[in-house]
């Protein structure tokens, strides 16, 4: 089964057919969409998938402000909301769901759908958040599970062309993958340089998006890769998102049939 985490830019806009499109193209089971938005664009975007058989849908977009970025997720099974003690106090930006995956193709588990926000204008307000998920990672008891999305965040001289992590940024995601969360990617490569995003005016890219696997899940996971969304129209990096969607591929647990 697959998983992708993908901030789409401001909610779509005229891109969401073709972005529906590639979210079918790579066989998705489970999307996690970032900048999400209740919109006409947005609205549409969840018929699409649910025509593409992602049927099982979440959100934490406001109808009272439909143009606010938010989460979204979308499934092949049944999603059920995950209630925690702790977690980021940010409802717009994270959404923890389970996943009902039948046993077959590996039984369920928990999936938290996060976007953590820049620390321009609001430091404060990321650091919050990002120590927020540590504690729910070291406090974790609920089975397999993943925390995939932006992070807006990476590993200081690897994750990024130009110096923007700082050591605490750093420490965080080393912290995580101390926890027994970690970057999922990064363990795989070790020394890999891949870039999800690049600025605008300077073109720097960075390694935003990010799947923190626990350990009752590592072992089902086969594969993980970036990908850039195409546009068969336009040739473009960036045709359908500023950002690549990260790709989890996950097999079932040992003993069960596949």
């Amino acid at each position: 089964m697959r998983v992708v985490g993908w901030n789409i830019r401001a909610g779509g806009g005229r891109r969401v057919e073709a972005i529906a499109r590639q979210v079918q193209a790579w066989d998705t089971d489970v999307l996690v969409c970032l900048e999400a938005r209740g919109t006409v664009p947005g609205l549409g975007l969840a018929q699409h998938l649910a025509e593409g058989g992602l049927v099982h849908q979440r959100t934490t977009v406001d109808p009272r402000s439909p143009a606010i970025n938010a989460v979204f997720i979308a499934s092949r099974w049944p999603l059920t909301p995950v209630r925690l003690r702790l977690g980021p106090a940010e409802p717009r930006r994270w959404l923890p769901v389970r996943v009902l995956v039948p046993e077959a193709a590996g039984g369920p588990f928990a999936l938290g759908g996060l976007h953590v926000p820049n620390f321009v204008p609001d430091r404060a307000r990321k650091f919050a958040y990002l120590d927020a998920l540590h504690a729910l990672a070291r406090r974790w008891r609920g089975g397999p599970a993943m925390l995939i999305g932006d992070t807006n965040t990476g590993r200081a001289g690897l994750d990024e062309e130009s110096p923007v992590f700082d050591a605490r940024h750093d420490a965080w995601m080393v912290a995580m993958a101390r926890a027994g969360w970690p970057d999922i990617f990064r363990e795989r490569y070790p020394q890999a340089r891949e870039f999800t995003w690049y600025s605008p005016n300077a073109g720097n890219g960075f390694r935003l998006d990010q799947a923190f696997v626990n350990r009752a899940l590592q072992p089902r996971v086969v594969g993980v890769r970036h990908e850039w969304g195409r546009d068969a129209g336009d040739a473009r990096r960036d045709a359908l998102s500023d950002h690549a969607a990260l790709i989890v591929d996950l097999v079932p647990a040992r003993g069960r049939d596949a």
